[in-house]
């Protein structure tokens, strides 16, 4: 936006946030869809073998729910911004709306602002074109303890040394990315060698098939890679994780949002109040400022309502009465009001890329199918319904995090909120005809599967939907009595424990529930952040020099370059002339070869450790803006 905007539209810095906003509903409204609504082709299926819900495996319900649910999350975050962005300032860093800001501000003041965060960029794409092209980087090293280790069997250390993860670590601090570690820690040192000790590989794998993550027990594969001869895993830590501690984190997760949710109604309220009080003789009273404007809470009430009728009277919509309907509509809004608050907070603390969408859709589908169950809706005819329930608020979670990010980078550039909120709404619509195109582009099969058969190209091996799949498990179990409880209720104790410990539970939980592959690298550029808060704690500085120092700028371009670079890889991988090439010039074996399997990894160890050494370096030096800042 600002290299284009500004050499051939001579763009502001607020047009540019514009550009920015509109176009970034796309990716979570993508992942929110492909998470739950390919779950439809795993339902219960009839007398000829056809699932309850292929029905409505369509492009138009595809596209309906993708639409209500992107503008739910958008609607929901309307009265939350002054709670949450303003009011929360200083709580909630918003990692990349904090990023956008930043790149914004420097694109829009040049010099060594600008040079530094392209320099991040910069240093993130060379990074990535060594990690995910030529595979000189490994992925995600990996450290494991064997299953007859007598003290920490099947422990797993492992990280998923990336520029966005050590951007964003440093970004949110060493305080939430510690929390944030802390709940991995227990999980996959505490939890995962505890159940290894106590369980026999056999169940565990009988509980994957249960979920609907391996077909049979007697067949070779699966999540984890289950031998039926030997009766072990590969991965026998991953296939504890997807067994029970998933279910454990999703608990958690639940709990902490809950609490959190409870936490901040005193926020709500008082935002809600000067809302209402902003709604006079039918318009924004005149003393509001520009920066503070937002849409009218009339268009809440409206857009809620009008919602409502939608999810009743639309035929793509599954329920075979209008009275049905309209109870999953207002299990839409009231879920989506929740976990659009839960959903912002979290992305508030450690980014949308790291916000666990899935355990809130496990805690909605669970919410959901008990209502279900309460007024006696059970059987597989319901399936669908609980479904649509849940793929909505999974699109909202996500959209909210993505909105939350870009009003964010809104509040901090000086950007109108009213109109970024409008522009989200384009942004969720357009990008929601696009996302249906390409699910149903993905789910169509090749001439080798229709010859054998198969109809739906998403479920086979190539396209598997774990997600998805997960989703349409927990609602056949639920709906036919047949859910392991206990697990989702040792994670709601952990984290009442864990909040009643004075520690923020929704972080922990969220550590919890992700693997620490995602966590440990965050909290690596956390801890660098603390070191250079250290050597300045005599240093008084304004939020200004803060987000403008160079170690932000820096951590801000690292997080652009290698979210950037992710999707350029993603794009190329798709053309399979490309994807055969790039496979000629993967140095993995070659290396591996070298220095083996372990030591190929640490040499991706020694890459991120030079990296995050570049990043304190750069944030430990003060530059001529720096003193021009101060000055």
């Amino acid at each position: 936006a600002i290299t284009l905007g500004k050499k051939f539209f001579k763009t502001t810095i607020l047009e540019n946030n514009i550009i920015q906003t509109t176009g970034s509903a796309g990716e979570s409204i993508a992942a929110g869809v492909v998470f739950t609504l390919p779950g439809f082709l795993f339902l219960s299926t009839d007398v000829g073998g056809q699932s309850s819900g292929e029905a409505f495996f369509n492009y138009m319900t595809i596209l309906t729910l993708a639409i209500l649910g992107g503008i739910l999350g958008t609607l929901m975050m309307i009265p939350l911004r002054r709670s949450l962005i303003v009011k929360e300032h200083e709580n909630l860093p918003y990692p990349e709306g904090t990023a956008c800001a930043s790149v914004l501000k420097a694109g829009e003041r040049g010099g060594a602002f600008a040079r530094t965060a392209f320099w991040g960029l910069g240093f993130a794409l060379v990074y990535a074109l060594f990690q995910k092209v030529f595979n000189v980087i490994a992925d995600v090293p990996t450290w494991v303890t064997k299953q007859t280790n007598k003290f920490l069997p099947s422990a797993q250390v492992s990280g998923e040394i990336t520029p966005e993860y050590l951007g964003v670590g440093y970004i949110i601090g060493p305080k939430i990315s510690g929390v944030l570690v802390a709940g991995g820690v227990l999980a996959w040192l505490g939890l995962i060698p505890l159940l290894a000790t106590l369980l026999d590989p056999v169940r565990a794998a009988s509980q994957l098939v249960k979920l609907g993550l391996m077909a049979d027990i007697t067949k070779a594969g699966g999540y984890a890679g289950w031998d039926p001869i030997t009766r072990t895993f590969t991965d026998y830590p991953m296939a504890i994780y997807q067994a029970y501690v998933k279910q454990i984190g999703a608990g958690a997760v639940a709990a902490g949002g809950f609490i959190t949710l409870l936490k901040t109604i005193p926020t709500i309220v008082s935002s809600f109040k000067d809302s209402m009080g902003s709604i006079k003789e039918g318009g924004i009273a005149a003393e509001t400022i520009r920066t503070d404007r937002d849409l009218s809470l009339k268009v809440v009430g409206l857009g809620s309502l009008a919602l409502i009728l939608l999810v009743a009277f639309l035929p793509q919509i599954p329920g075979d009465s209008i009275t049905n309907k309209f109870i999953i509509g207002l299990l839409v809004v009231i879920f989506g009001a929740f976990f659009v608050t839960v959903s912002s907070r979290i992305v508030g603390l450690i980014g949308s890329s790291n916000n666990p969408i899935s355990g809130m859709t496990i805690a909605t589908i669970m919410g959901t199918c008990l209502v279900f169950i309460a007024v006696g809706w059970t059987g597989k005819v319901y399936e669908p319904m609980a479904l649509v329930v849940g793929g909505m608020i999974c699109i909202a979670a996500a959209n909210a995090g993505a909105t939350s990010q870009d009003l964010k980078t809104g509040y901090l550039v000086g950007a109108t909120p009213k109109y970024q909120q409008i522009a989200l709404f384009i942004g969720a619509i357009v990008s929601s005809i696009v996302i249906g195109l390409t699910v149903r582009i993905l789910d169509t099969p090749t001439p080798e599967m229709l010859a054998q058969g198969i109809q739906h190209a998403i479920g086979t091996q190539e396209y598997s939907a774990p997600q998805a799949t997960l989703m349409a498990t927990l609602i056949k179990g639920m709906l036919s009595f047949n859910l392991d409880w206990q697990y989702v209720l040792v994670g709601v104790f952990i984290a009442i424990t864990v909040e009643l410990c004075g520690v923020n539970s929704l972080s922990f939980a969220v550590g919890a529930y992700l693997p620490l592959s995602t966590t440990l690298p965050i909290f690596a550029g956390g801890c660098i952040k603390g070191i250079i808060n250290w050597k300045e704690r005599n240093k008084i500085k304004t939020q200004e020099e803060d987000e403008l120092g160079a170690g932000n700028l820096f951590a801000t371009g690292l997080v652009a370059g290698g979210a950037l670079a992710g999707v350029i890889v993603a794009v190329l991988m798709v053309i399979p002339s490309v994807r055969s090439n790039l496979g000629k010039i993967d140095i993995e074996p070659l290396f591996t070869q070298w220095f083996g399997a372990g030591g190929y990894q640490i040499l991706g160890v020694l890459f991120f450790l030079f990296m995050g050494f570049v990043l304190y370096n750069i944030a430990g030096k003060t530059t001529k803006e720096d003193e021009f800042i101060e000055k």
